[in-house]
C-alpha cells in the first residue's frame, strides 16, 4: 500500500464482519443515551468512505448519513469543522433533531437541507477530515479508511472527471489534504482502521479488513 509520507501504515490486519464493527462502535460508547451516538468515518478523498458508510447504516436501520462534502458546498475544503459543530453536531447532542441550511446553501440558493430526524440511534459523518481535534468531544467513536494513494488518486479521477478543469480540482484538493492530514493524524485517533483496498483475503459482502489504531 503507497501511503502519503508521513502516515503511518497499520498493520495487525483481520476480517471481521461488519455486524461485528458496529458492535465494536457501539461498545466504544456505552454511556450514550437520549442522543444519537455520533460516529465519523475519515480517509482521504476517493478512499471509499461513502461506499464504507453505506454499508455500516445497513446493520442500523434507524440511522442517518451526514456528509461533510454538504457542510462543505461553496465553503472550505477543510476549514469547516465550527459549521458542522454548531450546525449539526451540537445540536444531535441535545437530542434534537437537525434541518440545517448552511450560509452558502442559502447565498448560492441550494434546495433543501441536511436534515437528522429525532429518534435516530446512529448518526454516520462521512468525509475527510472529519476526526480532528476540535471535533473530538462531540463525536462517539470514528472510523479511518487507510487507502492506497494510486487508488485514491484513480477514483478520484474517476468520480471528478479527466478534464484539465478536473485535474486541476483534483492537484488543488490533495495539496491541501496532505498537509491537513498529517496535522490531525486521524490514523491514530480512530477507534478502528478499515482497510481499503484490503491486504488480506476476505468476504467483501459480509466483512471488512480491520486493524487497531496506530501511533503518530
Amino acid at each position: 500500500m503507497r501511503l502519503h509520507p508521513g502516515e503511518t501504515e497499520a498493520a495487525g490486519w483481520r476480517p471481521v464482519t461488519v455486524s461485528d464493527v458496529v458492535r465494536h462502535l457501539r461498545d466504544a460508547s456505552p454511556g450514550v443515551t437520549g442522543r444519537p451516538r455520533l460516529i465519523a468515518i475519515d480517509g482521504r478523498g476517493g478512499a471509499g468512505k461513502t461506499t464504507l458508510t453505506e454499508k455500516l447504516r445497513t446493520v442500523e436501520s434507524n440511522s442517518a448519513i451526514v456528509h461533510t462534502d454538504d457542510v462543505a458546498w461553496n465553503h472550505a475544503c477543510f476549514d469547516w469543522g465550527a459549521v458542522l459543530a454548531e450546525g449539526i453536531l451540537k445540536p444531535l447532542h441535545r437530542g434534537e433533531s437537525v434541518n440545517f441550511r448552511p450560509d452558502a446553501w442559502i447565498s448560492h440558493d441550494r434546495a433543501g437541507s441536511i436534515t437528522v430526524p429525532g429518534g435516530t440511534d446512529f448518526v454516520w459523518v462521512e468525509g475527510t477530515g472529519v476526526i480532528r481535534d476540535e471535533l473530538a468531544p462531540l463525536l462517539d467513536a470514528s472510523v479511518y479508511l487507510q487507502g492506497d494513494l494510486d487508488e485514491q488518486e484513480r477514483r478520484l479521477v474517476a468520480r471528478d472527471g479527466d478534464s484539465a478543469e478536473q485535474q486541476e480540482h483534483v492537484t488543488n484538493w490533495l495539496r491541501e489534504e496532505l498537509p491537513f492530514m498529517l496535522r490531525e493524524r486521524p490514523w491514530s485517533r480512530a477507534t478502528l482502521i478499515v482497510a481499503g483496498p484490503s491486504p488480506i483475503d476476505h468476504d467483501p459482502d459480509t466483512e471488512l479488513v480491520v486493524a487497531p489504531p496506530v501511533g503518530p
